[in-house]
């Protein structure tokens, strides 16, 4: 189960390694789109989108389904959960480290302030 997680985590974080990709699952997150749509503001080939899109869809990020011709692209935001979780404890471990040094730093104050 571990290792699953691991690379459940190595996978997303890989996926959201490249900016073009974080960019598209901003795009989606907004509204799907076709495969087109998404490629649209990208100065590359179809080819290179698609093998983004690619990626995303390993890290089961998003999700495409055919409609008629034209491949829609969705996001699958509760897949990024794990990464968010993995976040979040190093959240609070430098939320405790800001918290501990401007305690210190207040009580650095005070002794300036009363001697």
């Amino acid at each position: 189960m571990v290792n699953s997680n691991a690379a459940r985590l190595d996978s997303i974080f890989h996926a959201l390694s490249d900016a073009t990709r974080r960019s598209i699952l901003r795009d989606v997150a907004v509204k799907d789109k076709t495969v087109g749509e998404v490629a649209r503001p990208y100065r590359m080939s179809l080819a290179a989108v698609s093998k983004h899109l690619n990626v995303l869809e390993s890290a089961e990020l998003i999700a495409r389904r055919r409609r008629g011709s034209f491949q829609i692209v969705r996001l699958k935001a509760r897949n990024l959960r794990p990464a968010e979780q993995w976040l979040a404890w190093y959240d609070k471990f430098w939320n405790r480290q800001l918290d501990a040094l401007q305690t210190y730093l207040e009580g650095d104050e005070h002794e300036h302030n009363d001697g």
